[in-house]
């Protein structure tokens, strides 16, 4: 790790050298001038953030340590020129203290929709496949997103398209894309009170609750679970108080400061048979995106296709046998709140919203739904996990019949690019690509 003393130019000149890369190629390869680098590591010039994220990516570096330094430098060239510069630093310090706590999102910022851990994410992804959906069609107002999961392809659809239709069976996954995406005025005001008071509670002074009996000690961190329930019961014995937007931001934010603090690798299948590092945990919120063209379903996708219409469809069903109703049980549990009896060493309810796309019917069920969506242009997600030696990786519909169904249906062309498979066990995936089938459908 480099030293934060240093200032931002000698930073990156320090990683150029490291790296033994000329300033001339550096200009070359980021198309940033050859001049302009030269004064930014001499400390002539502050660089800009885009400066920033183009050398990181190029470097290969962490972007969000450059532009902490970066900010720092602007406050440091702020002041250094003021005659109480320095007392009026000590001043913002003090007030940054009292402002992380009134505000939580102000410390690190507030929680992005891509800022939560989620098997088949496809953050990395969405730019290139927005890239050939807009490439490939044309003259198209709206846009459906079936099985929207993190919902990352449907937030990039919307600078796109007027109408954005999300649907996804989980629960807990209505609540969030509702809390980001949902148009309506909320409070602000209020909700950042009442976060300061969450996060001023003391676990000593909470009774035990269902989170904490169920989950204490093997999700979270015993005092953690028991925080978590009581904030959970207390938005449920205050719901009157919220509008819709307001009561799911509460949930999604609850969702999402968890995330941080789960005794997982990232779901919920199993928790992590060792010693809970002790973490602390604070309430923030999320980044609302309000977008008034929205729609937002928890339906089965093949009954829904039935009743809806659009331009275009995305469509990036479960492939192999892992239910998510039951990979994030604990989410699903904590939204709906009716607090069910539970079973075995992950501590599941009994099963509902199973997805015939984790079973034997995988290939029959989305043929169904293809032919019944109303739209102009289908565009599929398929990875080849069907390779994996694990028989709950192994996808229930192969490559070759994805193909066949679309053929049938419409025009279909075929894009792929390489890509690293979220893995949260010890199954290797060699050779792992993504694919991206784009269908004009016959009329």
């Amino acid at each position: 790790m480099l030293d934060l003393d240093f200032p931002i130019g000698e930073t990156l000149k320090q990683i150029r050298e490291n790296k033994r890369i000329s300033l001339k190629k550096v200009s070359e390869k980021t198309n940033i001038d050859f001049t302009l680098l030269s004064r930014i590591e001499n400390g002539k010039r502050l660089p800009t953030k885009e400066h920033i994220n183009k050398l990181a990516d190029y470097y290969d570096c962490d972007k969000e340590y450059l532009t902490k330094i970066l900010i720092s430098d602007k406050i440091v060239y702020e002041i250094k020129n003021e005659e109480f510069g320095l007392e009026a630093l000590k001043i913002a310090e003090q007030k940054m203290k009292y402002y992380t706590t009134l505000f939580p999102e102000l410390d690190n910022g507030y929680f992005k929709l891509e800022s939560r851990r989620y098997i088949g994410n496809k953050a990395k992804l969405t730019d290139w496949i927005m890239e050939i959906i807009r490439k490939e069609t044309n003259d198209n107002n709206s846009f459906i997103d079936i099985f929207a999961g993190t919902a990352s392809v449907a937030k990039q659809a919307m600078k796109y398209y007027k109408k954005v239709i999300l649907n996804d069976i989980l629960f807990s996954n209505e609540i969030i894309y509702k809390a980001f995406f949902k148009s309506e005025n909320w409070n602000r005001e209020k909700l950042n009170e009442l976060l300061l008071y969450y996060n001023n509670l003391s676990a000593n002074e909470l009774s035990d609750n269902y989170f904490s009996k169920n989950f204490g000690g093997k999700f979270f961190d015993y005092n953690i679970a028991k925080k978590i329930g009581y904030i959970r019961e207390d938005i449920e014995q205050n719901k009157p108080e919220y509008n819709e937007k307001e009561y799911s931001i509460l949930l999604a934010s609850l969702i999402y400061s968890m995330d941080k603090v789960a005794n997982t690798v990232g779901h919920f299948d199993a928790y992590i048979k060792k010693p809970i590092k002790k973490k602390n945990f604070n309430l923030k919120l999320i980044k609302c995106e309000d977008f008034k063209g929205v729609e937002i379903y928890r339906e089965d996708a093949n009954i829904l296709a039935r009743n809806i219409k659009a331009d275009i469809a995305y469509i990036d069903p479960p492939y192999n046998s892992r239910q998510y109703s039951r990979f994030y049980h604990v989410y699903e549990t904590l939204v709906r709140w009716h607090k069910p009896e539970l079973f075995g060493v992950a501590l599941k309810p009994k099963p509902e919203n199973m997805s015939k796309y984790c079973t034997i019917k995988a290939r029959d069920t989305f043929k169904d739904l293809v032919e019944n969506l109303q739209v102009k242009y289908l565009a599929i997600s398929y990875n080849n996990t069907y390779q994996s030696k694990s028989k709950s990786s192994e996808n229930k519909i192969k490559l070759e019949e994805i193909l066949d169904i679309l053929n049938n249906v419409g025009e279909t062309k075929v894009f792929e690019q390489n890509h690293k498979y979220f893995n949260t066990g010890k199954t290797e995936f060699s050779n792992h690509k993504e694919f991206l089938f784009l269908t004009k459908k016959y009329e």
